[in-house]
């Protein structure tokens, strides 16, 4: 409750009057150099917002804007860059790769793409992720590591509406489609685990083999090698794209998740399709 104003007779200030269960509040202003630096700021604010654009329709005195200032820029860097994105529009991957001077271009600028179009799904280094987004660091290619291959996955896709020549494989749905009982897609499993030396029922794996020479061979192959002509993933090795365990693998078998990748040409430049082909390469799996 408001009391009159007096002094503190322990800090010798004055009081504002205020008190709270017999607790009364010290008037103790703010430091004048604080004060002082908070006006300051204010001025320079407010000559800030004379100068530069800072509210709807006000242009400000200075007359310059960083969305009108960037497109300057851009311009400017792409007529410095014209002449060497004209060569590359004009080589092949496989060209590229052999000048030193194309290549280092072509690299620093796919890295850049890659950032900015493809990291989202493969990750900034290429290292993929479990889900169906393949690793581009590794030397287990899907439908083939060379440029030539690399630059038509880049270009068409994968298993996309949008392009004609988008790279397709599909997978039977083995128990969705009843082609198959639950027994015998885990016993196929089984059979699969026990080519990366992982099966844990050896007379399962036996059943197993039976069926995936009758059903899954003919994509895979005999010995669960893949097949890049159709996109078929190896499966004797320790990479796995939906995951590696006995139910992850059953999955799969029963109904496939099979992911898709958009065409990408036709939304890049030709020379940033290029330049990306050889920073993929380039990531540690190239062949």
């Amino acid at each position: 409750m408001p009391t009159k104003i007096e002094k503190d007779t322990v800090s010798g200030q004055d009081t504002t009057g205020h008190e709270w269960d017999g607790l009364k509040e010290l008037n103790t202003p703010l430091p004048k150099w604080w004060l002082y630096t908070f006006y300051a700021t204010i001025v320079w604010a407010l000559v800030w917002v004379v100068v530069y654009p800072s509210v709807p329709f006000w242009r400000g005195t200075s007359g310059w804007i960083a969305r009108e200032a960037i497109v300057g820029e851009v311009e400017a860097a792409n007529a410095r860059n014209a002449p060497m994105m004209a060569r590359l529009r004009e080589a092949t991957p496989a060209q590229i790769a052999a000048d030193p001077e194309l290549r280092s271009f072509a690299l620093a600028g796919g890295r850049v793409a890659f950032a900015n179009t493809c990291a989202g799904c493969h990750g900034a280094g290429g290292q993929g992720a479990q889900g169906g987004y393949p690793t581009l660091a590794d030397d287990d290619w899907i439908w083939g590591g060379s440029l030539e291959a690399i630059q038509q996955t880049i270009r068409h896709g994968i298993r996309n509406t949008e392009d004609d020549e988008a790279r397709t494989s599909i997978m039977p749905r083995f128990g969705a489609d009843g082609m198959l009982t639950a027994a015998q897609i885990g016993d196929v499993a089984e059979y699969v685990l026990s080519m990366s030396g992982r099966a844990t029922d050896q007379a399962a794996a036996g059943r197993g083999a039976t069926i995936f020479a009758e059903q899954c061979v003919a994509c895979h192959g005999d010995r669960g090698e893949g097949n890049r002509d159709v996109g078929a993933p190896r499966l004797s090795d320790q990479v796995w794209l939906y995951g590696n365990t006995k139910a992850q693998i059953m999955a799969m078998i029963n109904n496939p998740r099979m992911g898709v990748m958009p065409a990408w040409q036709g939304r890049l430049d030709p020379a940033v399709i290029n330049m990306l082909t050889v920073y993929v390469h380039s990531l540690g799996g190239g062949e």
